[in-house]
């Protein structure tokens, strides 16, 4: 049975493990270490765990993606997707579903590969992890922030907390990034581990909106691309790009694509100015837009500009688009030039924007930045650094695309992470 003890005067207590942080990754590590017969707690600073998760894809929790196996983890997280090979080969995508279905929450899999639960309510996942919990004995501390460490030679022997010292033969730290702040998420594992004397490469949001210079944009607001090929540009040259939807915000651009494109956008600013330009029909090749546009303007000769253009990119911006253009928007196409037709094509398949910044982490959807990979077992999630320190979730540096893939890290590294001082708890006993 899991205790809620938020607010108590006392709280002092020893423990085979002790997980600090009651997010995905933190649950998750519990929930296993528990399960292999472990007396477990865990610490969370918010009156209730899951607070952030309750949030993740618009309160319908994007799990995971389907996308996600051994052989593709470098495609989808760059180098560093090396890193999660034997945690994925040990909790992947199709561990989770079996995980969430033996405790009544199927899953649906959408367009692009994204998972949600088929209740579509973030409610339901939080709901099988406390059964996960609850199903080891796992104690629940809540209300309660961990604010340090006792440590002696390599090895923490306890964790302070303003009610009192939480002692164990094992920690787990998943306290999480710095994402949504006001969720708790403020990122003081970064601390934590610095003190331990690991090093932390700084965090930044990641998976953020884009801010660009362009005042059209706020006459745009709202209006979404489908499917739209966005490219980052520094000195010149082409440096990433990323597909997917796009949506246009009051000051610059939102969406999968944009979000995904937001990391390597924030690395190029730091020492070169950045212009991003958005393919709007990713399916039509450059050298047949015009041909495309020809086609539409013989057989409709008496439409206006901005009506043949909503039959490509949505209505609002179909009058900006061709203003854009040079073109008067009123303008029948048999009055268009050719020059401005040229025009025309060129925006559809290249808009330019110049990018001014990135909004912070009171929007990012995740951190990047972290622990460094190489001081933590990849098999464990133990530290190299600290005998009975694990690392999991959002503390390690490492970031994923949109669409499920950061939440399988935390899946997959909380599991390791509780599976390993589980196994070590009944080995030592």
């Amino acid at each position: 049975m899991i205790i809620m003890t938020s607010g108590a005067s006392n709280i002092s207590g020893t423990f085979d493990v002790l997980v600090i942080g009651g997010g995905p990754a933190g649950m998750m590590a519990a929930g296993r270490a528990a399960e292999q017969g472990a007396n477990v707690a865990l610490v969370e600073k918010n009156r209730r765990p899951g607070t952030k998760l309750l949030m993740t894809g618009g309160g319908r929790c994007n799990l995971t993606n389907t996308s996600i196996r051994p052989e593709s983890l470098v495609e989808h997280f760059g180098k560093p997707g090396r890193f999660l090979y034997p945690s994925v080969r040990m909790f992947g995508v199709p561990e989770l579903a079996e995980f969430f279905g033996a405790r009544g929450l199927t899953l649906n899999t959408e367009p692009g590969g994204r998972v949600f639960p088929e209740t579509d309510r973030a409610k339901d996942v939080l709901r099988a992890l406390l059964e996960y919990m609850r199903e080891g004995g796992v104690k629940l501390v809540t209300g309660h922030a961990v604010t340090g460490f006792e440590k002696e030679a390599n090895t923490i022997t306890a964790a302070r907390t303003p009610a009192g010292l939480m002692r164990a033969n094992s920690f787990i730290l998943c306290t999480g990034g710095r994402s949504y702040p006001a969720t708790g998420s403020t990122g003081e594992g970064y601390g934590f581990l610095e003190r331990l004397g690991h090093a932390v490469v700084p965090p930044a949001p990641a998976l953020t909106p884009i801010k660009v210079k362009e005042d059209w944009v706020r006459r745009v607001e709202g209006a979404g691309i489908a499917d739209a090929v966005v490219s980052a540009c520094s000195s010149g040259k082409k440096c990433a790009s990323a597909r997917g939807g796009v949506i246009f915000t009051g000051d610059g651009l939102s969406g999968p694509a944009a979000l995904d494109m937001s990391a390597s956008v924030g690395i190029l600013m730091q020492s070169a100015d950045v212009t991003l330009t958005l393919d709007l029909l990713p399916e039509t090749a450059p050298d047949s837009m015009d041909a495309e546009l020809v086609s539409l303007f013989d057989a409709h000769p008496n439409m206006l500009a901005k009506n043949i253009v909503e039959r490509l990119v949505p209505p609002k911006l179909a009058p900006t688009l061709v203003t854009l253009a040079g073109l008067d928007p009123e303008m029948r196409l048999n009055k268009i030039p050719r020059k401005g037709r040229l025009s025309l094509g060129r925006l559809l398949k290249g808009l330019p924007l110049t990018v001014t910044g990135l909004h912070g982490f009171r929007r990012a959807m995740v951190t990047s930045g972290g622990v460094s990979l190489g001081e933590v077992d990849p098999k464990t999630m133990r530290s190299k650094l600290v005998d009975n320190l694990f690392i999991a979730g959002e503390l390690l540096d490492i970031t994923g695309p949109t669409g499920g893939y950061n939440l399988q890290v935390c899946w997959s590294t909380g599991y390791a992470a509780g599976d390993a001082v589980g196994r070590a708890t009944i080995i030592a006993s």
